[in-house]
């Protein structure tokens, strides 16, 4: 029989930020309070936080109330009530997010030895927070070009989640869920996690490594093992594409061999394809980041602005510039 560690309870504060993803916040907390109920004792507690303690807006449209505010947190950081981890919500337009005091007030816990948490687009703020130096963190998929190009020094990867040290951040969605799971079983032991995984109906707790998206079989519905090795190796050079030659070189076939099995997979030309997955990735850099469109150009190997406006506008019906005007209106509205 299991004798429970009843000298272990842990606090956590989660910060609201507007527009936050409420699939990974509910992941994140019901965990928790599973895990108190297997255990019959408050070993997690949690209040939540927004700026001016006022309700915050998820990305679903559903207000949700908090129980502080960043000033009552800052009278709290000194006394019993400091929490053990401060994890920031956030998701979509997190790139607008820009407030001085939020990231003053994650570097003060973090300095006090509070671990700092991120939950889907969360690492963003913490590396505006200049908390990701030199780190690894994880961020949802989509976010990701643009992440790495605002911040650099940060070493992020296309992981569910992340711990390094005292800072975790996870892709969000239900990878929330598989680390506050690894943070339960550190805690406490692997029974635990597994009568949780009962009570939330998963039967696994997936590894930090497994991958955000589907693999490439399954998302693009193709089979053929040459055309998928062919799609990877597109995806992993995007800003300085890959020729035709060397691609054969790289898959032991040749140029027509190719073309004709880009033609009977995937519907059109070798050139083509990779040119799509380039602009896709322009998108999200446009949509993402401020980057000016020359660069956002350069960074998905395009020669210059003009080739790349022409590229986008021939795809999109629309050129770089307006991508960006009419994000910007959409967010006004």
């Amino acid at each position: 029989m299991n004798v429970v560690n009843h000298s272990i309870r842990r606090s956590f504060v989660f910060f609201l930020v507007p527009d936050f993803t409420m699939i990974a916040f509910a992941t994140a907390l019901d965990p928790l309070r599973s895990a108190n109920r297997m255990l019959g004792y408050e070993a997690y507690r949690w209040r939540l936080a927004s700026i001016d303690g006022k309700p915050v807006r998820a990305s679903n449209g559903v207000e949700c109330a908090v129980n502080t505010s960043l000033e009552d947190e800052r009278k709290k950081m000194s006394g019993p009530e400091r929490p053990n981890m401060a994890v920031v919500c956030s998701g979509i337009n997190v790139e607008r997010y820009q407030n001085r005091s939020a990231f003053a007030w994650l570097r003060e816990e973090y300095n006090r030895g509070v671990a700092i948490g991120g939950l889907c687009t969360g690492a963003h703020i913490l590396a505006a927070a200049g908390l990701l130096s030199n780190k690894r963190c994880a961020i949802h998929w989509e976010n990701l070009p643009g992440f790495s190009e605002a911040f650099p020094k940060a070493n992020v990867f296309a992981d569910l989640f992340e711990i390094d040290q005292n800072i975790y951040t996870c892709a969000g969605g239900t990878a929330a869920l598989d680390m506050m799971l690894k943070l339960i079983g550190d805690d406490f032991d692997d029974n635990l996690v597994n009568r949780v995984c009962e009570q939330v109906l998963t039967d696994r707790v997936r590894s930090p490594t497994d991958r955000q998206r589907l693999p490439l079989r399954a998302r693009l519905g193709v089979q053929n093992s040459k055309v998928l090795t062919i799609i990877e190796l597109m995806e992993a050079n995007l800003s300085e594409p890959l020729s035709l030659i060397e691609i054969a070189d790289h898959v032991d076939l040749s140029r027509r061999q190719i073309e004709r099995l880009f033609r009977t997979e995937m519907g059109r030309s070798p050139a083509r394809y990779y040119l799509e997955i380039r602009l896709d990735r322009a998108r999200h850099l446009l949509i993402q980041s401020s980057m000016p469109v020359v660069e956002v150009a350069v960074a998905c190997g395009f020669v210059s602005a003009s080739h790349f406006s022409k590229c986008y506008r021939e795809l999109y019906a629309r050129s770089p510039q307006q991508e960006r005007v009419d994000r910007k209106q959409l967010l006004v509205a």
